[in-house]
């Protein structure tokens, strides 16, 4: 079990800052190697996610689903990714605290489980990828927010 917790201060208010986060197409942009994002029912996707990172280089067929949605609060997205590598099971946690009508600062916490050829790899090099991916996304989502915020 992997596990960790950050936070990232966004540019925009908390009720832009939810509406730009629960964007389909703004998820499919930010996920890394995200190459196909699909709503199968509402709050439910399913991805092709292709990945070329260390351990778990490969490609995945994954279901991403929204859960304990307070908007403009928080929500738990919860991941589910099989693939050549193994499988990816992972849980986060995204709660927006309001600072003022441009500044709303993210905070989350996730816990992961992987299996297969994945889950012989050490969990430091996997808490690292972990790490690379989740920076990856905010990094992606904070251009996505500024973008937003401009027009």
């Amino acid at each position: 079990m992997m596990e960790g917790k950050g936070t990232l201060n966004l540019p925009a208010g908390i009720e832009q800052s939810w509406d730009v986060l629960l964007d389909s197409e703004v998820l499919e942009r930010c996920i890394m190697g995200c190459k196909k994002l699909e709503v199968v029912e509402e709050n439910k996707y399913e991805a092709d996610i292709s990945m070329g990172v260390a351990a778990v280089k490969g490609d995945y067929s994954s279901t991403i689903e929204l859960a304990n949605i307070e908007k403009p609060k928080s929500y738990r997205m919860i991941v589910k990714g099989e693939g050549g590598p193994g499988s990816i099971d992972a849980v986060a946690d995204i709660n927006l605290e309001s600072v003022d009508e441009t500044t709303t600062v993210l905070h989350y916490t996730f816990e992961a489980e992987v299996g297969g050829k994945v889950a012989m790899v050490g969990q430091r090099m996997l808490g690292g990828v972990a790490k690379l991916i989740i920076k990856d996304f905010f990094k992606k989502f904070g251009k996505e927010l500024k973008k937003q915020t401009v027009n």
